[in-house]
């Protein structure tokens, strides 16, 4: 259940289309065209937008007039934050779609995220051909390069205007799209007619509102051959213990997902759900029982769960450049208690540790994502060249959608009480609580 309402899902725009669109296809999209918001009225018949009428998505696709005479209309394209399979999918996306069916023949690619924008760094533009991005598809990473930390919209804005861009492209998280809102905001202010469209990146698959984030179905599929990995370690030795750790700061989507496509998984710790080592109940006694009654073991630990049993003695909670905590390692903190468990036991086990998730961040996308990430960057075309700004393109209830950047948020975690969780419980057969309370 979508817990942060926006309070409307209108798309500015930067004035009137007049200008023919040059595609040739079957049907254009109507502005008229919206996707309700409200799917069980139950939960949510009373949300409605300011005007009364029922809260809506515009659709996305490419519209018969737009606003920018392709001729004459230059674009840029930034990736921000960490790496994720599929953002060099969304730059070829973007470059074809504006090239050949647009006609926008002047694309440039803004170095290392924002702070390409920014003078003292001195990263040169990148001119984004056809023939530049035609195989980066088959390359993990961005070409571009990517960089966090926030920089000085001012700045930002200024290089804009300096470069003559007219359509700036964002891939990136909950970070750059705040950053993109903020870049939005100061445009209008100036009135600058530059739009800004978002393309959203977060390999969690954690942002709100929207279906799904590329590169999500690449890690699920990724984090499969760790499990099976780890599960024939387990069971290649007496009381085999496979412990793996994937990505999740905040949500365990991936972790929950991997499991369930790969049912050898025996206890999945989530960040939503607490869980403790000692007691009864606790994570190292059913442990105990799991290897009584198979004699090995698989354990699927998301990075960011169970931080409260992680101690900051001695120091501050230190955040990376783009403000998100650092997480301690639960992987190797788990791996010690159940070795120092099983030790003070008199209990032989054989624990394998595996951390896949740079290997993960840093392939190609698979077939899934690539086809995702090829309609995410064309339905972003269409709503830049339609005028359209301060929004990106998301995929909601199967239905390619414009999202107002400030609707979008990020935390949106996997409910301990949902469908998909139950579903965990009964793949892995773990109980329904480690906890002692």
């Amino acid at each position: 259940m979508q817990k942060n309402i926006p309070l409307t899902l209108e798309i500015p725009t930067l004035g009137e289309c007049s200008i023919p669109s040059p595609l040739v296809v079957s049907y254009f999209i109507p502005e008229t065209k919206r996707l309700l918001f409200n799917t069980y009225l139950d939960e949510y018949d009373s949300v409605k937008s300011p005007d009364g009428t029922p809260l809506s998505y515009e659709v996305a696709g490419p519209r018969e007039k737009i606003f920018f005479d392709p001729s004459k209309t230059k674009a840029a394209i930034v990736t921000c934050g960490g790496l994720c399979p599929g953002i060099n999918d969304v730059i070829r996306s973007l470059v074809m779609e504006l090239h050949y069916r647009y006609g926008v023949h002047n694309v440039i690619g803004i170095r290392y995220g924002f702070q390409g924008f920014i003078p003292k760094f001195g990263h040169p533009v990148v001119q984004l051909t056809p023939d530049v991005v035609k195989d980066i598809n088959n390359l993990g990473g961005s070409i571009l390069s990517s960089s966090r930390g926030r920089q000085d919209v001012n700045e930002i804005v200024n290089a804009l205007k300096r470069m003559n861009v007219d359509l700036l492209f964002c891939i990136g998280g909950d970070g750059t799209m705040r950053a993109a809102e903020g870049i939005t905001d100061e445009l209008t202010r100036r009135g600058l007619a530059i739009g800004v469209i978002g393309i959203p990146k977060t390999i969690d698959n954690d942002l709100s509102l929207i279906q799904k984030s590329f590169g999500f179905e690449t890690a699920v599929s990724e984090s499969v051959k760790a499990i099976q990995c780890a599960h024939v370690e387990a069971k290649g030795a007496p009381n085999g213990i496979g412990l793996v750790k994937i990505m999740g700061r905040e949500a365990g989507h991936i972790a929950a997902c991997a499991a369930l496509a790969q049912n050898d998984v025996n206890f999945v710790l989530i960040p939503e759900v607490p869980f403790d080592l000692e007691g009864e109940k606790g994570l190292l006694k059913a442990l105990e029982k799991r290897l009584k009654a198979s004699s090995h073991c698989v354990i699927l630990v998301a990075e960011g769960a169970g931080q409260e049993h992680l101690k900051h003695t001695g120091q501050t909670k230190q955040t990376d450049a783009s403000g998100n905590i650092r997480l301690l390692d639960i992987g190797a903190f788990l791996k010690n208690k159940i070795e120092n468990h099983f030790n003070h036991l008199g209990i032989e086990i054989n624990l394998k540790y595996i951390d896949p998730s740079y290997m993960i961040r840093s392939v190609p996308a698979n077939a899934s994502d690539s086809r995702y990430c090829a309609a995410l960057g064309q339905y972003a075309v269409h709503a830049g060249m339609a005028g359209k700004t301060g929004m990106l393109v998301g995929l909601v209830k199967d239905e390619y959608v414009h999202i107002p950047l400030k609707a979008i948020s990020s935390g949106t975690t996997l409910d301990p009480q949902g469908n998909i969780w139950m579903r965990v419980l009964e793949a892995t057969g773990q109980p329904p609580s480690l906890k002692n309370d």
